[in-house]
């Protein structure tokens, strides 16, 4: 059973910054693409941003130009680099793995911003 754990939550004032990380328990390379959700109180959870085996990128509308996702296929890890960050960037923020038969995800860690 493959694991995700994503340490790198916490308190962030607005206009900071703050990354978060996906480490996985199997070797990221045999992922189709992963990605990172997240949900605020009272709301669906969306997309945030993916990348994909072959390492495209893509973004929600609202996270382009202030998000960036890579990853370390050394580390089996992914990264989610969140810049000047605002208040309704508070959420329970969610890393996504999948194959072609599997979804994969972590636990979860929560990022508020807020002074």
């Amino acid at each position: 059973q493959v694991q995700l754990v994503e340490p790198g939550g916490g308190l962030v004032q607005p206009g900071g910054s703050l990354r978060l990380s996906c480490v996985a328990s199997a070797r990221i390379v045999s992922f189709n693409g992963m990605g990172w959700y997240r949900q605020a109180p009272g709301k669906q959870r969306e997309v945030v941003a993916g990348i994909t085996r072959g390492g495209s990128t893509y973004y929600a509308s609202s996270m382009k130009g202030r998000f960036t996702i890579s990853r370390d296929n050394a580390k089996n890890t992914e990264y989610l680099e969140m810049n000047s960050m605002k208040a309704e960037d508070s959420a329970v923020y969610y890393c996504n793995a999948h194959s072609q038969f599997m979804d994969y995800w972590g636990k979860g860690t929560l990022v508020t911003v807020s002074s």
